[in-house]
Order: structure tokens, then C-alpha cells, then sequence
């Protein structure tokens, strides 16, 4: 090899001669600044995930109008299905009896955890509710809002291979503190019809009314548009796979719809000072969903941590039981990427608007007031994704597939209903009216300045 010409060195594909991982056994993408196709391998990493892929939506649309048109017969169907359940009507709703009985069957260690995590996201909750205000503008006109919980709303929880109970706390929590009467929560089962108990029991906790065991696009259907045995909702909220907030976007307009939290994504963005087992862990964490849609980068501007990084996820790999899922997470959308400087890294965070974001830099005190588009940031080596995940108290439902750039987290004050309220006197009136001649003529709506020009005649 060293009497071969450099430029042939070069070419060979199975290398990379920067102190890598042979290119066969990186469990992550590799593009550097240096590249000479750089921006185009950019792009590609931030193609539009698959909440915007056609054929999803396509079978989204397709379940959606089978749960309009046949109701409780469509979710029957899809349930059996996707999730292999022969079920009964009578059977998709689970009863109180069966929510206590799965709070009587966890173990103590769970129900600490459950009360915890609960306790954390209220506090959280109470201190970002929205208050009723008013105040007179300059005519003396009493101007303000009041904020109302929404009447009803709907909740999905994912289950699959990895019933979600924690974000039964981080969403269904909220509608509690805000004063929802009624909060549905959808959830798929299992083969046997039956529904994770630890789920159920958080589902109980955190405050659920009616809990049915039906996942999927056809579950945001039901709430949506409503079937026999379950009512329609005001609003639906809650994380999902691409077929579900394909479902919540293809049916916004028809109710109300918190964001798209889809699969999960992570962003990390470091210095030489940052832990590589930390990150390689962190980075494994959010792979290990099970889509095959998560979505995780690392950044930095040290080749050598880069190097550190990409052997640490080698090495711990391994001993993760959901390992297989992590793999095809990470191949198909994991990607280390060395950047010129940590301005360029975070100028990238704010192009990929990912769900999380952790700075494990030096001074990152900077990074934190320009990042302007991410879910959720977690600053320095002992704030790990997963505290966001379980325990720390902000909702974890999250925009995901670049919808940060216009949406934000999930927060209690979405579960109120804002409304503004207008009050003005005689004389509030009289002081305005001069306003309202001119918009009339300048708009032709002449009917406009007679409604209040009728009142002040008198």
C-alpha cells in the first residue's frame, strides 16, 4: 500500500484513513465539510422526512375515509389488521374496572416513577397556563381575553413494541391541569386485545375519562370525525408514527390539531471537551424507537471525537436489546458530521430544526440564545435527552420532520380555547367613530359605519 500513488489511496472504498471505523462496520453515515460534494450530501440529510412522504399520506387518506364512511366496522378491521386483534365493538373501549385493576398490578417501583413524572410535568404545567386579562386602550374601550379549557379532547398514546406510558403523563397530565372535562386517549393493543398495563395505569393517573384500545391513522379518524361508540373531539393531540401525523394533518381543519410530533429525532452538536460514551448512548437512545424513521446527527468540529464517537456506538451497540431496530435507524438516517466551526453547526440545527438538541460544548451559553427552531435544547453532559423523555417536566411531544421551524412543543395552554372580549361605553364609542367612517369609505362597506354611527344618533 504505501508504494501505491496517493491519488489511488484516495479512491479505495472500504477506508477512510482519518482513524475510522472501516466504512462496512460504521453503524452511522460520515460527510465532512471538506467534501467536495458537501451541500448536496446537506441536502440530502435534510430532505423532508417521512411525514411528508406521498404514499403514506396516500394510505392514510384511504383509512380515514373507510372509518367515515363504516365507522366502528373500519376500526375493527384495521385493528385486526395492523395489530392482529379480533375485537368486538363492545370491546374497544377499556373500562374503569380494567384501569384500576392495571394500577393494582404495577409493582411499587413503577408507581413511584408514574407519581414522580407526574408531579414534575403539573408543576410544569400550572406555571405556563394562560390567565384571563383585560386593559382600556386609548378611546377607554375595555379590551382582553379569557382562556377556557377545550370541553373534549383526544390523546394519542403509541404502543406497539414500545407502549409509550410516559407520554400519557406528557400529555394527558396538561389536559388535566387545564380543566378538560373529557380527555380520550387512543392506544393500540396487542394480539390478545389487551393494552400495555403500565400504560393503562399511567393513562388512569394522569387523569383519561375514556380510553380505547385503537391505534393508528384510523384512531385519529375516529376522534376526529367520530364513530358509534367513539364521540368526536374538539382536539387531538400526542405523538405518532408517519401514518398518524399524516392522519392529523390530513384532517386539520376538521378539528383542531396540536402539531406533528412523528418519529424521533435528536441533534447533537459538540466539542472536543464533550464525553463520547455520552454521546454514542444518547444517540442510541433516540434510534431505538422502532419505525426505521428516527432520525439522529452528531456534529462537531473534532475529527477525533467524531472517530471516538463513531467506535463508542461499535461498542455499545451490542448489549442494547432493541439493537436491530437501532441499526436500521441509524444506516438509514444517522449521520456524524464534521463541521468547519460550532457557528456552522448550530446554523445547521436551525436548517434540520430537530425535535431535541444537545450542546455538550464547552461555553455553551452562545448555542442556546441561537438555536431558534429545535424541540427541545438539553445543555451540558449531565442533561441527557432521556430527562425530557421520562422526568424533567416540559411535554416531550414535540414538532419533528422540520416542523419546529413553525411550531413549538407541546404546552398546557394549547388545551385552552382562547377568546377575546371587547366591552366599550357611550363615550369609548363616540372617540372611535371617526376611525370607523374612514375604514368603511376606504373599504366601500358602508353598512360597517352605520352600526355604530346608529348608536351615537340617539
Amino acid at each position: 500500500l504505501p508504494s501505491r500513488p496517493p491519488k489511488l489511496l484516495d479512491k479505495l472504498p472500504s477506508f477512510d484513513f482519518s482513524g475510522l471505523l472501516p466504512l462496512s462496520s460504521r453503524p452511522m453515515n460520515l460527510i465532512r465539510h471538506t467534501d467536495s460534494d458537501f451541500s448536496a450530501k446537506l441536502n440530502k440529510l435534510i430532505a423532508a422526512s417521512s411525514l411528508f412522504d406521498p404514499v403514506v399520506e396516500q394510505r392514510a387518506l384511504e383509512i380515514i375515509r373507510a372509518v367515515q364512511r363504516r365507522g366502528d366496522k373500519a376500526l375493527l378491521h384495521y385493528t385486526e389488521k395492523f395489530d392482529g386483534a379480533k375485537l368486538t365493538p363492545g370491546k374497544l373501549r377499556v373500562g374503569q374496572a380494567e384501569l384500576a385493576g392495571a394500577w393494582r398490578a404495577t409493582n411499587a417501583r413503577s408507581r413511584k416513577a408514574i407519581r414522580l413524572a407526574k408531579a414534575n410535568v403539573t408543576l410544569f404545567a400550572k406555571r405556563s397556563l394562560r390567565k384571563n386579562w383585560q386593559a382600556r386602550n386609548a378611546q377607554g374601550g375595555v379590551v382582553g381575553e379569557k382562556f377556557d379549557p377545550f370541553a373534549r379532547v383526544g390523546v394519542y398514546i403509541p404502543g406497539g413494541t414500545a407502549p409509550l406510558a410516559s407520554t400519557t403523563l406528557m400529555t394527558v397530565t396538561l389536559a388535566k391541569v387545564a380543566g378538560c372535562r373529557e380527555i380520550v386517549a387512543c392506544t393500540p393493543c396487542g394480539k390478545d386485545g389487551q393494552v400495555n398495563t403500565a400504560l393503562l395505569a399511567a393513562l388512569g393517573q394522569a387523569g383519561a375519562n375514556e380510553v380505547y384500545r385503537v391505534g393508528g391513522a384510523q384512531a385519529i379518524a375516529a376522534m376526529a370525525c367520530g364513530t358509534k361508540t367513539i364521540r368526536p373531539v374538539q382536539k387531538i393531540f400526542g405523538p405518532g408514527n408517519a401514518y398518524v401525523v399524516a392522519a392529523k394533518r390530513l384532517l386539520f381543519g376538521r378539528v383542531a390539531i396540536d402539531l406533528l410530533p412523528g418519529p424521533s429525532e435528536m441533534f447533537i452538536l459538540a466539542d472536543s471537551s464533550a464525553n463520547p460514551k455520552f454521546a454514542a448512548a444518547d444517540l442510541l437512545a433516540q434510534a431505538e424507537h422502532g419505525s426505521g424513521d428516527e432520525r439522529v446527527w452528531f456534529a462537531s468540529n473534532s475529527k477525533k471525537l467524531i472517530a471516538d464517537v463513531q467506535r463508542e456506538l461499535k461498542r455499545q451497540l451490542p448489549a442494547l436489546s432493541r439493537r436491530e431496530f437501532i441499526r436500521k435507524a441509524l444506516r438509514k438516517n444517522g449521520w456524524l458530521i464534521h463541521v468547519k466551526s460550532i457557528n456552522d453547526g448550530i446554523a445547521l440545527a436551525n436548517r434540520i430544526a430537530p425535535e431535541h438538541c444537545e450542546l455538550m460544548l464547552r461555553k455553551p451559553g452562545q448555542a442556546v440564545k441561537a438555536l431558534t427552531t429545535v424541540g427541545a435544547i438539553f445543555v451540558g453532559p449531565w442533561a441527557p435527552t432521556v430527562l425530557g423523555d421520562y422526568v424533567a417536566g416540559p411535554s416531550h411531544t414535540l414538532p419533528t420532520g422540520g416542523a419546529g421551524a413553525s411550531f413549538a412543543g407541546l404546552t398546557v395552554d394549547q388545551f385552552q380555547r382562547r377568546t377575546s372580549v371587547v366591552k366599550y361605553s357611550r363615550s369609548a364609542l363616540a372617540k372611535s367613530i371617526e376611525t370607523i367612517r374612514t375604514f368603511a369609505e376606504m373599504e366601500g362597506l358602508d353598512a360597517h359605519g352605520r352600526s355604530a354611527e346608529i348608536r351615537l344618533e340617539d
